[in-house]
């Protein structure tokens, strides 16, 4: 909890440097391939900032978001037992292994649209999806639904409450900083024991 809670924190320093921009684009991609971290927490704070450009903001994460699912889906591709494995292990989904392949199988896109919309880790998702070799296309689609929904309704929400919004989360930032951790820590356990 500490080590997501530092990497959270350190996320969010981004908001307040003139890379913020280019920082939220990284985090989108590295997020859909290794980075624990999810970019929310950037888009809503540049959004917050910026209330008229959260849709801007959203297209940024979401670009990002789905590169970086395609380059999970390489990694799960080309390179699965050498860096696949060891990103899977790392986030405790290497016994699910077989479970999210039985997802794709059954569901194909719906499985990668959620896991993209969810706080369930997405890299787990684009990793197998590689490795299941599933429709490169399928996939890509998926995604674009999957991140894009996400994104823009975070972008929504700001755009649309602006300034009531942000006292909210002004307000109740240290309880909503712990539920977001909390709903992290929580997609981690869903993929270790749900899947």
């Amino acid at each position: 909890m500490k080590y997501l809670k530092k990497l959270y924190e350190w996320v969010l320093h981004w908001a307040d440097t003139p890379y913020a921009v280019p920082a939220l684009f990284i985090l989108a991609f590295a997020e859909s391939s290794f980075f624990p971290v999810p970019p929310d927490v950037l888009l809503m704070s540049l959004a917050l900032a910026i209330p008229k450009k959260s849709f801007r903001y959203a297209a940024i994460c979401t670009v990002g978001s789905v590169l970086g699912g395609m380059f999970g889906y390489l990694i799960g591709l080309e390179l699965i037992d050498t860096v696949g494995m060891p990103i899977l292990k790392f986030y405790g989904a290497t016994d699910k292994y077989e479970s999210i392949r039985q997802l794709y199988i059954q569901y194909d896109a719906w499985a990668v649209g959620i896991a993209g919309f969810t706080p369930i880790p997405y890299k787990v998702f684009t990793i197998a999806a590689g490795a299941f070799k599933i429709d490169f296309l399928v996939f890509v689609f998926a995604s674009i639904a999957g991140r894009a929904g996400r994104f823009f309704l975070v972008a929504l929400l700001i755009y649309r409450f602006g300034p009531s919004i942000r006292s909210f989360i002004d307000r109740y930032f240290n309880l909503l900083t712990m539920v977001f951790i909390a709903l992290l820590v929580l997609g981690f356990i869903l993929i270790k024991y749900v899947f």
